[in-house]
């Protein structure tokens, strides 16, 4: 599972500031919330990722429920969104069907730095259009949002897949190329010859690799339509000015991947070095037994992305951290009660506020103001609450003002709320 430290207050302050830029970003550009449910059916994911994949054989948590239900955990979220699409009659509202989510993700991994078994994601899907404007729309608004949190250095790889029928000759092509290879292969790899030979190019074996290196390309084979798209798909970023580097072996191994596949990489992070990666997948509704429908999307690894703007030293200008409008400093205890009542009035009002909760002195209070940054203190002594009084400071500017204790609320909310 995740290290621990990536649920305190102070990681989950900069998961919450980047999750919350990439909602306002894709929000503007007219995409909406989805959720999802963290349970589903196997045969969902298992459908979705290819019966023969690594994810299906080994790194889905699967288990039998009591009603005889095969069921996992997901490890991925485009399936549910695509069923989603298919089940609620999404078809018959204006294409594409734009959304995203957020959550948690599971996988039975080797656990090291930016890859945990369980993991957050930040998932974008538009389904409905083949446009390839839609491409390069998905891909600038990711780049957008990742370069606006503050990373430099990342790079952005860029392939074609071809269509299904398109790459039909040349995946004949690159299994003889390994077929006669067969010696210098991983096992795994050479299972994948009679499952998708695509999928070798996943391989981190070293020594298929190497075979792998010299093998044909598919961005060399494209079908006519599979290059116009391409070609079309580039010129739209080139446009918004978006870098992007062609990556010939970059692939998506399943049946239903079409057209445009990438990554976005930084390589300060070290073997886990992307951050995210998407492609199109206009044979996916057919396989969840829907009409053939288009769709690309992408997924990208929030856990990974909070590592990166440590590592870069932007955590502190993107973590979204609580501010606190006004600390009552309250030093009469007959005065507790009635005030904490006021507290929440305020916080109902859109003010921020809190009081001390742990017994500490005048002083000790005054100075754990100051710790949490409060703008105002709201400062009771006994003279102040027998006379019906309050005395509110303004730290930066140093000005008290005297109010009566039934004016507060209307005080702090002009100064706070406006």
């Amino acid at each position: 599972m995740a290290d621990f430290q990536d649920w305190l207050p102070e990681r989950m302050a900069l998961h919450r500031g980047v999750v919350v830029a990439a909602a306002r970003l894709f929000s503007n550009a007219g995409y909406r919330e989805i959720a999802l449910p963290i349970l589903g059916e196997t045969g969902l994911f298992a459908r979705s990722s290819g019966e023969g994949s690594e994810v299906v054989t080994k790194e889905m948590y699967s288990f039998v429920d009591r009603g005889g239900r095969e069921l996992s955990l997901r490890p991925e979220f485009t399936a549910a969104v695509v069923r989603a699409y298919l089940e609620h009659g999404m078809a018959k509202r204006p294409q594409p069907v734009r959304v995203f989510t957020c959550g948690t993700a599971y996988r039975y991994n080797r656990a090291q730095r930016g890859r945990y078994r369980e993991f957050y994601q930040f998932d974008v899907e538009a389904i409905g259009s083949a446009d390839p404007a839609v491409d390069a729309e998905v891909i600038a608004l990711e780049m957008a949002w990742l370069e606006g949190l503050g990373l430099t250095g990342l790079e952005l790889e860029l392939n074609s897949v071809d269509t299904v029928a398109g790459r039909a000759a040349y995946v004949t092509t690159l299994r003889e190329y390994l077929a006669d290879r067969r010696g210098d292969l991983s096992d795994d790899v050479v299972r994948l010859l009679s499952v998708n030979p695509l999928r070798a190019f996943d391989t981190k074996d070293e020594r298929s690799q190497r075979v792998l290196a010299d093998a044909p390309k598919i961005t060399d084979a494209l079908s006519a339509e599979a290059a116009e798209h391409f070609a079309q798909v580039r010129a739209f970023l080139d446009a918004r000015g978006v870098r992007y580097a062609v990556a010939k072996t970059l692939v998506r191994g399943l049946d239903y991947y079409t057209h445009s596949a990438w990554e976005i990489k930084w390589a300060g992070l070290g073997a886990q070095s992307t951050v995210s990666g998407g492609g199109r997948y206009d044979g996916l509704a057919e396989v969840l037994g829907g009409p053939p429908t288009p769709g690309i999307g992408f997924a990208a690894g929030v856990d990974r992305i909070v590592l990166a703007l440590e590592a870069q030293g932007r955590g502190d200008t993107v973590a979204i951290v609580p501010t606190v409008d006004a600390f009552f400093l309250i030093d009469e205890p007959a005065a507790r009660p009635a005030l904490h009542a006021i507290l929440d009035d305020l916080r109902v009002a859109g003010v921020a506020c809190e009081a001390d909760l742990a017994g500490r002195s005048a002083k000790g209070q005054w100075k754990h103001a100051e710790r949490l940054g409060a703008r105002l203190i709201v400062t009771c002594e006994a003279g102040d609450w027998a006379a019906g009084t309050l005395r509110v400071r303004d730290r930066a500017s140093r000005r008290e003002d005297t109010v009566a204790v039934d004016a507060l609320v209307a005080l702090l909310k002009e100064r706070i709320v406006g």
